[in-house]
């Protein structure tokens, strides 16, 4: 389902119509009656009409079974769940080649990965919250983890007190892949009160869960983590360890941490590169500006051209343009929305310009930024790309407005 069709059919939802498929099928209380079936085989042809209906009405009901005794119906709840909250569908099969199909990423660890942005700016009921929670602890592996990650794709910060715990809760699930889901979900959610519980998994059996772990405490900024993730910067050095530990520093950005940052910003390894520059720009340390100027232009690596690019924007310097001219790649798109969220309202004057610029994943890029952080005074000058001669931009500038038509009506 494209965005276009996604918001056209928000738009009838927030009228309160049912959607004609599901009219024609059965009426929408008989289909939420049916999730209430004792026949396995009719409530799960509920949820699969509920879940092409998208009537967001059906959230809450929907919830009721995503604990559900059969696996498969629990799995397509929570599928049905992200669709009414994601901006778009996540497939279940990737395509290799014109004929090989293979199994991609579960929907909901797809929707976790492409960032804030995925979903609509939708409360998500507590009663959706508490299903997921319940259901990371699941006997089915699959269950647990579409659960947890589908949480980290829809759910915004803050969450409850009480959901907050149970997601700290996750952090000492006896399966380490729950572990290190419920570490991400939390740098995601903003959990600050997971902090303890994250500097002890610094330390978990499992490498994912210590890893995962140091990247959240980034993501909380969770200062008294500091000493812990330079001593363990110093253990590892190197690899998916040392970049983990250097990543959260950056993101926590003390000052404390700049000695570390300037010893890294020449590194072999281009991740290390990467975040001894976030971490200086975030400190606002320009000591190395002549040499991450320079990098800005040179660099072999794309991403670490974006973070140095980004390193000379928080350094004051005229480089915004380029920066957001790295939304013309894939491979370096979701960084530099990253980037532009965290910097805020601010850009938004120097974006603009941008909507004119050749390359069409600039412009879809700029509009999607735009859409996340304008206010209705940026509806105007996003409505010409609803006609923009690239459909995937025409279709995020439809999305773009409808968020921010969604957030000002909340």
């Amino acid at each position: 389902m494209t965005p276009v069709v996604r918001t056209l059919l928000s738009s009838l939802l927030l009228t309160g119509l049912t959607m004609p498929s599901l009219a024609r099928q059965a009426g929408f209380e008989d289909v939420i009656r049916n999730l209430r079936n004792p026949d396995p085989k009719a409530r799960l042809s509920a949820v699969r009409m509920l879940r092409e209906s998208q009537h967001t009405a059906a959230a809450i009901p929907v919830a009721a079974v995503v604990n559900d005794p059969i696996d498969e119906i629990q799995l397509e709840a929570i599928a049905a769940e992200l669709s009414f909250f994601l901006v778009q569908d996540m497939p279940l099969r990737k395509r290799v080649g014109l004929v090989v199909e293979v199994r991609s990423k579960g929907q909901a660890v797809q929707a976790f990965e492409q960032g804030p942005l995925a979903a609509w700016p939708r409360p998500v009921p507590p009663e959706v919250v508490d299903a997921l929670l319940k259901a990371v602890d699941d006997e089915n592996p699959r269950v647990r983890i579409e659960a947890i990650y589908a949480l980290g794709a829809m759910a915004r910060p803050p969450l409850t007190d009480g959901a907050s715990e149970r997601l700290i809760k996750a952090l000492d699930h006896y399966d380490p892949a729950i572990r290190a889901a419920a570490a991400r979900v939390a740098g995601r959610l903003d959990v600050k009160r997971a902090g303890d519980t994250l500097i002890n998994a610094i330390n978990d059996s499992s490498p994912a869960v210590r890893f995962a772990a140091m990247r959240a405490l980034g993501d909380i900024r969770d200062e008294r983590a500091v000493q812990a993730l330079m001593e363990q910067l110093k253990f590892y050095g190197k690899g998916d360890g040392g970049w983990s530990a250097l990543d959260a520093l950056a993101r926590i950005a003390h000052p404390s941490s700049a000695p570390l940052f300037k010893a890294r910003i020449s590194d072999k390894d281009p991740v290390m590169r990467r975040a001894a520059a976030e971490g200086l720009a975030r400190i606002g340390d320009a000591s190395e500006a002549p040499a991450i100027q320079t990098a800005a232009t040179s660099e072999s690596s794309e991403m670490v051209r974006a973070a140095m690019t980004f390193a000379m924007v928080k350094f004051g310097q005229n480089y915004m343009a380029r920066l957001i001219d790295f939304f013309g790649s894939d491979r370096t798109a979701l960084q530099v929305q990253e980037y532009l969220l965290e910097i805020g309202p601010s850009v938004l004057p120097e974006l603009t310009p941008k909507l004119k610029e050749p390359v069409a994943g600039v412009r879809a890029g700029v509009v999607e930024i735009i859409g996340a952080l304008g206010q209705s005074d940026s509806i105007p000058v996003l409505e010409p790309l609803t006609r923009d001669r690239d459909r995937s931009v025409a279709e995020t500038a439809v999305v773009a407005i409808e968020r921010i038509k969604m957030r000002q009506s909340q």
